[in-house]
Order: structure tokens, then C-alpha cells, then sequence
């Protein structure tokens, strides 16, 4: 393994397709390794152009402007980092070598459309999930929910972050989820995936590494589970580790196992699943950090945004925990351009209190423009000091 320097003939290139808060720290983590850094983004100035080499904006949903791009940087891997790329130009751009793409293109593929990987985690690997149904009009989603049951969760089959996604409770609000579904798509509208609810004690993302060993061969390590709060499909909070049962903690890593060994490549996966008791339920996984696991900034050795610079360049790998800690949400609370914030001292004075604010150059009421961080002697703690912390930072108009 040779890694060059950056901006010169014997540069080691990686292009990440999205550039938003976990791009930026995989581009950070990636330049502590001396790599140049291409980051590409819809919108100019995201967070992770901000600390690039170079910097493009454009729509990464079409083929033929994002296959010129990267004929044009040359780079050695391309990392997707959001869903809404144009999958099927990264499959081309793999199969005639122009680049290797994290942790494959046919993974990129698949998790960037949730009917591919729901149908592959539950009808060729055969692992437990809660029962769905597709549809592609309200009447077909009507359908889907009666012979569901109600309650059941809508969302979209392109789209992340919770956007789109609803909870129902009643024939009555299909309307209002089909709606929503269809404006929070993020490529191809008008297909959902509507899903039984399952009666789970909490979920977990199971952040699943894929690294080359000391025999050179890929092999699968575990962080510590991440336990996590949701609100609509979209994080709020986290922490590490999640308390599991022996038997619940070894499925879980079974799952995860079948789930990315199939996807194969290198890099981080962020498993998400459901927990009850010892029984664990497969949810969704990206291929690539997870929001949930920004945790791991103040729990482990390496965070999960090392461990993924390590393991696509082929490095090794730790996935030690150091201490317990948890992180919350900070909101944007208004919608403005060029925000500024206050407290940001009173956040950095809780005990064991740290911050990320990611530079987003403009903030809505639920965008998340931030995060806050604390470590403690046990999760509880910690939880109540990243929620102090988080709850300090107030953005104001400037």
C-alpha cells in the first residue's frame, strides 16, 4: 500500500459524491492520511467543499454529467456519501475501470433504493424484517396497508434522513402519507414501501466494518452497538454502547454480517436494526458512516469516519471503544442564510462536552446544523450532558 502526496503527480485521489456533515469528516479523516480530496455536491459551499482540495456542484442524479466529472479529476475511488446519485453511471464507471467505487458499485446500487435492499436482506438472505409491502399509487398503497394491518410506516423508497416518511394509524391519513412520500423522494417519486409496525424495546445501528487483516484479506469487525431515539424517521440523539443481550448482540451480528458480506467492498456500514429481547429484526443499511454513529467522535479510539479512511484505503483497522458517551441534535430553529450562534461557550462548559457545528451555509427550522457531544462514566450521564450541551447552542439571524 502506497499513499502519495497531495496535489502532485503522485497523489492517492478520492471523490466523495456528497460532501454534507459525514462527508466533511471523511474528507478530514482522509487528509490526515496525506490523500487529496475531490468533494461534489448539489449545492455550493456544503460543508465538506468547505475543507476539500477541490470542489464541484452539480447533480449527481445525472449519468453524463457525473461520469464527465470523473474522467475529468481522475480519482482513484469515488465514495458515495448520499443516495441521490445516478447508481447505474457508478456501475459503468466501475465496470471499465475508471475507478474503484466504495465499498462497490452493486452496493451503492442496491442501498440507494429500499426496495433492493429490503428484497435482498429478505428475500435472498432470508433474515428477519418487518413485513412490507411496494406500491406505486395511493390505491396500491391502500391496498398494502389493509393487508398489513394497521399501524403502518410509509416512506419512500428513495430518500434518507426520515424525509417522507410517515406513521399511520388509520385509512384516514394515507392521503396525507402518500402526499408526503411523493414530495420527499429523492430521485424517483411515486413508489413507496409501506411497512408493518413491529413491537420492538429499541433500535441499534450495528456500525459493521469491512478492513483488510494482517493475511490481506477482507475481514468483518463490529463497533460497539449505538443505541438511538428517531423522530420521524430522522435522528435526534445516540449513544454508546446500547446494553444487549449476549444472544440479541450475536444476531445482530449475524445479521449484519450476511447483510454486508453481500454487498461486499471495503468501508463502514451503518446496520440498522430492531431490537426485543433477544430477537433482532433487519431495518435498513448505508453504505457509508452513519448520522447515529457521529457518537463514535467522542466514544472510540477511532471514529467512524477513521475507520472508514483506513479501511476503503486499505489500512488497519481498531474498533475500540474508549469511554461511554452519547451525542443530541443541534436544530437550525429558524430558516435563514449565514446563521451565527450563541452559547457555544455555556455548550463547551457541561463536564465532558464537545461540539461539531458542520458550516451549512443555510439553515431551516429542522435542518440539523450541528451536534453535540459528551462523554461520561456511564451512557445515562453522558446522555444528559449531550442534551444540556446541544440545548445551550441557540443560531440566531446575524
Amino acid at each position: 500500500m502506497r499513499l502519495g502526496t497531495p496535489l502532485s503527480p503522485s497523489a492517492t485521489r478520492v471523490m466523495l459524491l456528497g460532501a454534507g456533515e459525514l462527508g466533511k469528516e471523511v474528507i478530514l479523516a482522509l487528509q490526515r492520511l496525506g490523500v487529496e480530496v475531490v468533494a461534489v455536491d448539489r449545492y455550493a459551499n456544503a460543508p465538506g467543499q468547505q475543507v476539500a482540495h477541490r470542489a464541484h456542484v452539480i447533480d449527481m442524479s445525472d449519468g453524463a454529467a457525473l461520469r464527465a466529472l470523473i474522467e475529468a479529476e481522475q480519482p482513484h475511488l469515488v465514495v458515495p456519501e448520499i443516495e441521490a446519485i445516478a447508481t447505474e453511471t457508478l456501475l459503468e464507471i466501475e465496470a471499465a475501470k475508471l475507478a474503484e467505487v466504495i465499498p462497490t458499485a452493486r452496493a451503492a446500487h442496491l442501498t440507494m433504493n429500499r426496495e433492493g435492499i429490503r428484497r435482498l436482506a429478505a428475500e435472498t438472505l432470508a433474515l428477519p424484517t418487518s413485513p412490507y409491502r411496494f406500491a406505486d399509487s395511493l390505491a396500491e398503497m391502500t391496498a398494502a396497508a389493509s393487508a398489513l394491518g394497521y399501524p403502518v410506516i410509509v416512506k419512500p423508497v428513495m430518500s434518507s434522513s426520515g424525509k417522507g416518511q410517515s406513521r399511520v394509524d388509520d385509512a384516514s391519513g394515507l392521503g396525507a402519507a402518500w402526499d408526503a412520500a411523493s414530495a420527499g423522494g429523492r430521485v424517483r417519486k411515486g413508489r413507496v414501501i409501506v411497512e408493518g409496525v413491529i413491537d420492538f424495546d429499541y433500535e441499534i445501528t450495528l456500525l459493521t466494518v469491512r478492513a483488510k487483516g494482517a493475511s490481506g484479506e477482507i475481514e468483518t469487525r463490529f463497533c460497539e452497538p449505538i443505541g438511538h431515539v428517531q423522530v420521524k424517521g430522522d435522528y435526534v440523539e445516540s449513544w454508546q454502547p446500547q446494553p444487549m443481550s449476549p444472544v440479541a448482540h450475536a444476531r445482530a451480528q449475524a445479521i449484519a454480517a450476511a447483510v454486508t458480506g453481500s454487498l461486499g467492498g471495503r468501508g463502514v456500514f451503518g446496520v440498522e436494526l430492531f431490537v426485543k429481547g433477544d430477537d433482532v429484526w433487519f431495518s435498513e443499511v448505508s453504505p457509508r458512516p452513519h448520522d447515529t454513529g457521529m457518537v463514535t467522535m467522542a466514544t472510540q479510539r477511532l471514529s467512524e469516519f477513521d475507520l472508514h479512511a483506513r479501511a476503503i484505503l486499505g489500512l488497519p483497522v481498531d474498533v475500540s471503544l474508549r469511554e461511554p458517551g452519547a451525542s443530541a441534535v443541534i436544530y437550525g430553529g429558524i430558516d435563514a442564510a449565514g446563521i451565527a450562534y450563541e452559547g457555544v461557550d455555556e455548550a463547551l462548559a457541561v463536564p465532558g462536552a464537545d461540539l461539531r457545528l458542520f458550516g451549512k451555509p443555510e439553515a431551516f427550522v429542522r435542518r440539523r446544523m450541528g451536534v453535540a457531544l459528551a462523554v461520561a462514566a456511564d451512557v445515562a450521564t453522558a446522555r444528559e450532558r449531550a442534551k444540556a450541551a446541544a440545548a445551550k447552542v441557540r443560531p440566531v439571524k446575524a
